[in-house]
């Protein structure tokens, strides 16, 4: 489980440094994919593996399955890191996310997000109304 919010930044090379309290649950190799929001998702292997299932599950003849699955499959790479926990983000996808050099790294359950500083710090001061969502996540169980 990945929890906990980090800042950092690319290096000269435009890798990310995975933050050691997130390292050791994302391993040496792992997926990153376009996420929701405008922010990156990392995938531990064993974790992508659960939701390419899912999304082989869809209904082909659905276009927004189709759509949906094409948004998190097509920009998905893996990641290897080296010694010091540093992994190339392909330009695409530092482009989606608006990544340039700053970056807030956290955790969420069964993946990382990837965000750049300011896009975090947009969403952080947009009015979400999180009393509205927290009711409707009762409606369903949680």
């Amino acid at each position: 489980m990945f929890i906990g919010e980090y800042q950092h930044s690319l290096d000269s090379k435009n890798r990310i440094i995975v933050p050691s309290k997130l390292r050791e649950g994302l391993g040496d190799k792992f997926i990153i994919s376009k996420g929701l929001d405008g922010c990156l998702y990392a995938y531990p292997i064993d974790e992508w593996q659960k939701f390419e299932e899912k999304l082989k599950n869809l209904p082909l003849t659905n276009r927004d399955a189709r759509a949906f699955v094409r948004f998190f499959v097509a920009g998905a790479t893996e990641v290897e890191t080296d010694k010091q926990g540093r992994g190339l983000i392909p330009a695409n996808l530092r482009e989606y996310a608006g990544i340039e050099k700053e970056i807030v790294t956290i955790g969420a359950l069964n993946k990382v997000e990837i965000w750049s500083k300011e896009k975090w710090e947009s969403y952080n001061e947009s009015d979400i109304d999180f009393d509205s969502i927290a009711d409707k996540m009762g409606d369903l169980g949680i």
